[in-house]
């Protein structure tokens, strides 16, 4: 029974915070569509981004200096790109905004290969946390693993207070329902679109920046979540923050328990014509299916509710 509960516990603890590392990658992509209504394919491009520039600035400025400036810079070269890119495609269509986020994507993964080459980079745990073990009801857990579940959280918290309860927000949720009215009584709606693109690719970038040295940093990184993150943000609910948080939760806790499970499909399945006919799927493990399980998630949770979990934009 100690064996199962400390499993337990190293699950609930690891997919917390891999589910609260997705929810701060995938609350810049939910804040961009819910105020441009881009589905922004350069998002991942953005977190692998910011781990880069992190590993790269850390080496020059020191980890904690570089897990501000690494988010700031991005943020500035989306703010460009949705300039310089986005805002004069705006009139040709959500298609052309797409296709140009797509081309994005591929640029800045040849460019990171350019930079620092094909392989991953060694982006170490700041020596601050290094080896550092902490009790948690019991169970040793990372002590730089704690630190991004509470920066993932702070960071929920800042993005609601900021767009719920300040006069930023609340212009932002007028430009949002009404942007014409808005551009009406002074307020400069494209610069706000700028600034919004810029706070999500920042996002995206601290993202990176905080958990590039705990997962692998090289130029795959943005291919291997960017589909994840597209997953959280359609069972969360388009245009929802607190449905992203949600789904970034149950997916990463679904996906660690996934991992760790030694069950085989065949448990669940009674035998039968069918089960003869699927046995090569059913000798399948759980933890061999557990890339899957997103996606799996996605699609019970469409057939269920096709808006999301708290779907709050249409189309």
């Amino acid at each position: 029974m100690p064996l199962l509960s400390a499993t337990a516990g190293l699950v609930l603890v690891n997919g917390a915070s891999y589910g609260l590392l997705l929810f701060m990658l995938s609350s810049g992509l939910t804040l961009i569509f819910s105020m441009l209504g881009v589905l922004n394919f350069a998002h991942a491009s953005f977190y692998m981004l910011g781990a880069y520039f992190a590993y790269a600035l850390s080496a020059a400025i020191g980890f904690w200096p570089a897990l501000i400036v690494a988010p700031l810079v991005v943020g500035a070269v989306g703010a460009v790109f949705e300039r310089g890119v986005l805002r004069r495609l705006r009139t040709r269509g959500a298609l052309a905004e797409l296709l140009a986020t797509f081309g994005l994507a591929y640029i800045v993964v040849e460019l990171v290969q350019l930079a620092w080459g094909r392989g991953p980079v060694e982006y170490a745990v700041p020596a601050v946390f290094e080896g550092v073990l902490i009790r948690v009801a019991g169970i040793a857990v990372p002590a730089y693993r704690l630190f991004l579940m509470g920066l993932a959280c702070a960071i929920a918290l800042l993005v609601w207070v900021a767009f719920r309860a300040t006069r930023a927000g609340l212009v932002l949720q007028a430009a949002l329902s009404q942007p014409a009215m808005t551009q009406a009584l002074g307020y400069d709606v494209p610069s706000l679109y700028t600034g919004v693109f810029a706070c999500g690719a920042a996002l995206a970038a601290l993202a990176g920046a905080a958990g590039g040295n705990v997962l692998v940093t090289e130029p795959g990184m943005a291919a291997t979540v960017g589909s994840v993150v597209f997953v959280v943000v359609v069972v969360g609910g388009l245009g929802s923050l607190g449905g992203a948080f949600a789904a970034s939760l149950l997916i990463g806790l679904l996906q660690t328990w996934a991992v760790t499970s030694d069950a085989a499909l065949a448990q669940w399945w009674s035998p039968g014509v069918f089960g003869r006919a699927l046995s090569p799927v059913l000798h399948l493990s759980v933890a061999q299916l557990a890339p899957a399980v997103p996606y799996l998630l996605m699609v019970a949770v469409l057939l269920w509710r096709p808006r999301g979990l708290f779907g709050a934009r249409e189309g």
